[in-house]
């Protein structure tokens, strides 16, 4: 479980088949073997390190279903380790689960992603939704998609503020939402 709150920015040193290398720092400070990080919301494990990197195997599956295929090295990456039972949550309860992959319309401050109809139900004005690892705000719900605004530091110190038009983004829906929903159709049924 992660709160959606980027601990680092870090940068794809590598890609080679499943093997993605990630450069980072602060994320080691208490890394051990199958250890998950999210990198841009998509929980990776952690499978080996050394001081300033650390490395995931990635099955296809996964780079087909998220943005993480659009990688390349040198590519800045959102990085956030697991909330802990006594850390605050600064954003809001995120599963490193991505349910869609969304296209940026118009760049930060004012956010607005593109994505398909049937996962415009679960986004709601002034909800929460998690945009590359970034917890964030709706601020507005559109026909095809939301937007968020994205405050001058979040730019600074996430992928977000170096993305734009036609860029894909990882989504991971509130999960609440989902629930509920799961919840509904067992009555209905």
């Amino acid at each position: 479980m992660f709160t959606g709150i980027v601990e680092e920015l870090g940068t794809v040193v590598s890609r080679r088949g499943p093997k993605l290398r990630i450069g980072a720092t602060t994320v080691l400070d208490d890394v051990e073997l199958g250890a998950s990080i999210a990198v841009n919301g998509t929980c990776l494990t952690v499978v080996d390190w050394g001081d300033d990197w650390w490395e995931a195997d990635v099955v296809e599956e996964t780079y087909a279903r998220t943005a993480l295929g659009a990688l390349e090295p040198g590519s800045p990456v959102n990085l956030e380790r697991p909330v802990r039972l006594q850390d605050r949550l600064g954003g809001h309860l995120v599963q490193g689960h991505v349910d869609a992959v969304g296209t940026i319309v118009h760049g930060a401050p004012d956010l607005r992603i593109e994505v398909v109809p049937d996962h415009l139900r679960y986004i709601v004005h002034k909800g929460s939704i998690t945009v590359d690892g970034v917890s964030l705000t709706v601020a507005a719900v559109h026909h095809d998609g939301f937007s968020v605004a994205v405050i001058p530091h979040t730019a600074e110190v996430t992928t977000l503020g170096h993305k734009g038009p036609g860029d894909p983004v990882n989504l991971e829906l509130d999960v609440i939402a989902k629930y509920v929903e799961s919840l509904l159709e067992g009555h209905r049924q």
